[in-house]
């Protein structure tokens, strides 16, 4: 079933024209990459399909429906989520507190969210009375990954979920995104780890200069590492 299907959307900061054209599908249960170098369009991409940014062209299909118009509220609660770049929590409430706001928003019981949060990330226990801005960036972003997965979202937006962190942490997350792909959650992550992608991804989208420059099948069963690598 196709979950998402974007066709020639064309986005621009001002006069400064940045998704060029973009066009991309999305089924359901698929995993999918974006991947490209630093200033390629990725995060422009997720922000415009969680309806941050409109595109002057072109048109998103979610879910069967445009979501021109739609807005990022009313996105997420159609069960669109999305985790940015920036690793940003309520910093002066506690970590059960941020929790607890995703279950209100998801019309989840708090020791419900709290369950699903701790099943898959089991040492945010430790500090669910701390502060969350006490976090450390990988726990943070353990975190937010947690809480955007509390409503079971049918598509979940994920922008460099492992960057600069620790490789302990990143091992924390890739358990995550194998929980993710065990459970049939559809994604589309931007990532730079090229082990994660190439053992995670269903298929990938390379980005470079605002376009989608290619589209690989299967990566982590074929030899397209080297050619991938060559892209970033």
């Amino acid at each position: 079933m196709r979950l998402l299907q974007v066709d020639g959307i064309n986005v621009s900061y001002g006069r400064a024209m940045v998704l060029h054209d973009i066009s991309m599908h999305l089924n359901q249960g698929e995993i999918v990459f974006v991947v490209g170098r630093n200033g390629a369009g990725k995060t422009t991409l997720l922000k415009t399909l969680m309806g941050l940014l409109k595109p002057w062209k072109g048109s998103i299909l979610y879910d069967g429906e445009k979501t021109l118009g739609i807005g990022p509220v009313n996105l997420a609660r159609k069960g669109l989520h999305y985790v940015a770049q920036d690793k940003k929590v309520f910093s002066n409430l506690s970590v059960k507190d941020n929790i607890a706001l995703a279950a209100y928003s998801n019309s989840v019981s708090l020791p419900e969210a709290i369950k699903n949060v701790t099943s898959i990330y089991p040492k945010l226990n430790d500090f669910m009375e701390n502060k969350a801005g006490g976090l450390s960036g990988g726990q943070r972003e353990l975190l937010l990954i947690g809480r955007a997965l509390v409503g079971q979202p049918k598509l979940l937006l994920i922008d460099e979920p492992t960057e600069g962190l620790a490789a302990i942490v990143i091992r924390d997350i890739f358990k995550i995104l194998v929980h993710m792909k065990t459970e049939n959650i559809s994604a589309i992550i931007v990532e730079q780890n090229l082990s994660i992608v190439n053992q995670l991804a269903d298929r990938i989208y390379v980005m470079r200069e605002g376009h989608i420059i290619k589209e690989i099948y299967n990566s982590g069963q074929t030899e397209d590492s080297n050619e991938l690598e060559s892209y970033l």
